[in-house]
């Protein structure tokens, strides 16, 4: 089994979520499936949990004492917990749709490249992979600054794949909407 790791990042505020007229944390609203209805977190981390991968979800008390907040310092701080890793695929917390199938694929194709992700239909996704070799740049991370430039700085491998939970993130009430419209038929 691989050894590269899950980041779930869900330290955000969600504060474009709330701005968009969110009445609630958007990594707490409901989505309705087969299953039965659960949070957004709660779906992501029963896809992680199904996928058989290491993993390990970084939030708000795990960043608190840093200076700096934000996507940056989320990825650094869950990096630095789970260093023997062999990689990590970072996961944003608001991607409800995600297969584990897709985590399990991107996890073999980052054990024969530097960096990978996810493309739907042309457009790129999440969750981004990094090997081991990206391990000093991951840990410099900080404050809002993503991982995008250290995309830049190693082979980037992207892996086709048809799961829409890559590219549809619940920002706003009506990318949660649309996601709850994809549920039925995403979500196993």
């Amino acid at each position: 089994m691989s050894q590269v790791t899950v980041i779930v990042l869900a330290a955000g505020e969600g504060a474009r979520f709330r701005a968009a007229g969110g009445k609630q944390g958007k990594l707490q609203s409901p989505i309705t499936t087969e299953r039965g209805t659960y949070t957004v977190l709660e779906h992501v981390l029963h896809a992680v949990k199904t996928s058989d991968l290491a993993w390990h979800m970084v939030e708000p008390a795990h960043t608190q004492h840093l200076p700096i907040q934000g996507m940056g310092s989320s990825i650094a701080t869950g990096v630095a917990a789970t260093k023997n890793a062999t990689g990590w695929l970072i996961l944003p917390a608001d991607l409800p749709l995600i297969q584990p199938e897709t985590l399990r694929q991107l996890a073999s194709a980052l054990e024969k490249h530097d960096v990978v992700a996810p493309t739907v239909h042309g457009q790129r996704g999440h969750p981004v992979g990094f090997s081991k070799i990206c391990l000093p740049d991951l840990l410099k991370l900080q404050g809002d600054q993503g991982a995008k430039h250290i995309i830049h700085l190693y082979d980037l491998h992207f892996v086709p794949l048809e799961d829409v939970g890559c590219i549809l993130d619940v920002d706003t009430p009506e990318t949660l909407s649309l996601a709850q419209q994809y549920a039925y038929t995403q979500i196993s």
